[in-house]
């Protein structure tokens, strides 16, 4: 896919380096596709972010804590960007609670969850994030749909995405026929 993106240039006109990042969303409350969709579109929305390619949905069974609650719709977005990732962050914290998303019990049912799952091969680790995302390669919803539209997929220190899914039980991620689409 061609990209028109325009390069930024920093506060010094410097060129601000373009970065792949990886979108792991999931919804298990409410009308989950509908959710997804307007996720999709308000990230695409995003001034400076380019989506580059959107998987399948997944349907999934919970994981962590609190499995006891219904199957999840999950995908994962790819896209390029020169916004740094705290303030993408921002954005898709802003773009759940815009969706009803309430964080009331950690790993519990939810509306939507956005996760930035990798940006570039930038490593970060502070009170607010990790990147990549510490348990992203123990997931195989997302790495699933995330193998799916980028076969040569990668996390910063943990190897392939490909090899990462042969260590894991996928019996619990399935392709939905449900389709959400990039705007």
């Amino acid at each position: 896919m061609s990209n028109p993106f325009v390069p930024d240039v920093d506060t010094l006109g410097n060129l601000k380096p373009i970065s792949k990042v990886v979108f792991s969303l999931g919804s298990n409350q409410g009308n989950s596709v509908d959710i997804l969709q307007s996720a999709v579109t308000a990230l695409a929305d995003t001034p400076d972010l380019i989506p580059v390619d959107l998987s399948s949905v997944y349907v999934t069974k919970p994981v962590g804590a609190v499995v006891d609650q219904p199957d999840f719709l999950n995908l994962v977005l790819v896209a390029e960007t020169v916004i740094e990732p705290s303030i993408l962050l921002e954005r898709a914290h802003a773009i759940e609670a815009g969706l009803g998303r309430t964080r009331d019990i950690v790993g519990g049912p939810r509306t939507l969850d956005i996760d930035l799952v990798m940006y570039g091969h930038r490593t970060v680790d502070t009170d607010e994030m990790t990147l990549p995302h510490p348990r992203a390669h123990e997931r195989a919803f997302a790495l699933v749909p995330w193998l799916e539209i980028d076969p040569e997929a990668e996390i910063e220190g943990r190897g392939s995405v490909k090899d990462l899914l042969a260590g894991l039980d996928t019996s619990g991620v399935v392709r939905s026929d449900e389709v959400i689409e990039l705007p």
